[in-house]
């Protein structure tokens, strides 16, 4: 099989611990791409925090696209035209306070606005987490829910992960048919219009590349990867993802502190 597109999550996958590229996997997409293959980052980021890295591989001028929110919204990089977008109902965005914030347990929640990401309470060790991946700077929200500037793609909920599990549970069940509840990471709680993940929109993307599935190769380490490990034609989970997601993947690479995403250009692109 040639592969023609690879589409790749970014924290733990594409980019090492420091959240960087190192430069061995940069110069295999490079080349990659020079060699005609689509390049695709997708990821839970909004787009403005994806941009770093999409601007550093050059996806822009070799016809790569991201996929930011989780797939919740597809752009293409050259053009920066919108190839969908789905935003999150504003009447869910109060229900969601009220279960991070009644619950003893003290969960976080945080949005988009603009170039910057607004929290309840910036001080905490997971919301500044999200603003040092992302590179964006923080605003307290102290009234969250009046505050917010709609529309919104999501809400991330943060928090310890032993109880952060059991609020994704509860919310799957009152929230069902609703919005789509998910983690992706222990203590990232991702909650985005019904139906999106990263599989979904690579369907809806792959009409536009004039690819089918069995031409992809998806690479990535979390929960919200395993759709579009399952959905793609080669799946791979990185050697460091998390384990019902390498039971799900076709191959498993080396981890992101080993170029793992390397060694798949290397072994199944021929990329040098």
């Amino acid at each position: 099989m040639t592969y023609k597109a690879i589409v790749l999550d970014l924290d733990g996958t594409l980019t090492n611990n420091k959240k960087e590229i190192t430069p061995k996997t940069r110069e295999a997409l490079l080349s990659a791409q020079r060699n005609g293959m689509c390049v695709i980052l997708a990821s839970g980021r909004p787009t403005y925090g994806i941009r770093p890295l999409a601007d550093e591989l050059q996806i822009g001028q070799q016809g790569g696209y991201v996929m930011a929110y989780n797939g919740g919204c597809v752009t293409q990089w050259d053009s920066k035209a919108i190839i969908f977008n789905q935003t999150l109902n504003a009447d869910l965005v109060p229900i969601l306070y009220r279960a991070a914030k009644e619950d003893s347990r003290h969960f976080e929640i945080l949005t988009y606005q603009g170039e910057g990401i607004a929290a309840t309470d910036i001080s905490n060790e997971y919301v500044r987490h999200e603003a040092f991946i992302n590179k964006m700077p923080l605003t307290q929200y102290d009234d969250f829910v009046h505050q917010v500037q709609y529309p919104i793609n999501k809400c991330l909920i943060v928090g310890d992960p032993t109880p952060l599990v059991l609020l994704e549970r509860h919310l799957a069940q009152t929230l069902q048919g609703q919005c789509s509840v998910y983690r992706s990471a222990d203590f990232f709680l991702e909650c985005v219009p019904l139906g999106i993940d990263k599989a979904a929109s690579l369907a809806r993307l792959l009409p536009t590349l004039g690819l089918t599935r069995e031409e992809i190769i998806a690479v990535g380490d979390g929960h919200n990867d395993i759709s579009m490990i399952e959905y793609a034609g080669l799946g791979v989970a990185m050697a460091n993802a998390a384990d019902a997601t390498k039971a799900k993947a076709d191959y498993i690479t080396r981890s992101n502190e080993e170029d793992g995403v390397a060694h798949v250009l290397q072994k199944f692109c021929g990329v040098e």
